[in-house]
């Protein structure tokens, strides 16, 4: 069966997201068509969602004037899979530290946006993740990192700092997975997205 995917495409590398959510399904020998969500009405037909990085108090706003927020609520409420990356995991969480941003509530973390600093201080890592055999190279730029995990769980940290979370259908990244070829952590996030399948590991 062919699935629905759907890249929230108010800000951030949409079609890099995109062509992630490809490769992950070959590789996972599975169908997907992907489209871009810049209006209401579109999330509700999608299997699973990616909400990219970008300006996170211009990303909530957006959400909530056009409508996609309460959709994104629903369809991680319907238990359906979603992808949040850097500033999408700002939004995503329950916390975000700053009053600019309404936040969705779909993660319970609290987060630190820029921790590991701003745009010149961008680095690449190998993380070891939970779920994944290999270390994993995660990009980082203007990189939040998550202060308190709440009721997720920790999958990967740096410097100490969880920088991968997971709560039921939802996966949050600081980092940007769609800036690399490796498309694990999008495999993992919308084709293996089990906590039987995916250990934690020790909070830092």
């Amino acid at each position: 069966m062919s699935l629905t995917a759907g890249v929230v495409a108010v800000q951030g590398d949409v079609e890099e997201h995109a062509a992630a959510i490809e490769r992950a399904a070959r590789a996972h020998d599975r169908e997907v068509t992907v489209h871009e969500i810049g209006d209401s009405g579109l999330a509700p037909d999608c299997d699973l969602l990616a909400m990219p990085g970008g300006e996170s108090t211009t990303i909530s706003r957006l959400l909530h004037n056009e409508g996609i927020a309460a959709e994104i609520q629903a369809h991680v409420a319907a238990g359906k899979p979603l992808l949040a990356t850097c500033a999408g995991l700002i939004v995503a969480s329950s916390d975000a530290a700053d009053d600019r941003v309404e936040e969705l509530g779909v993660l319970d973390v609290t987060v630190e946006r820029n921790a590991f600093g701003r745009q010149k201080d961008s680095f690449e890592a190998p993380l070891d993740v939970a779920g994944l055999d290999e270390p994993y190279p995660a990009v980082f730029i203007r990189a939040p990192a998550i202060d308190d995990v709440g009721e997720a769980t920790v999958l990967a940290s740096w410097d100490d700092r969880p920088v991968a979370v997971k709560q039921g259908p939802v996966v949050g990244t600081a980092f940007h997975p769609e800036l690399t070829p490796d498309s694990r952590i999008h495999g993992l996030a919308f084709f293996e997205n089990d906590d039987a399948t995916i250990p934690a590991l020790e909070e830092p």
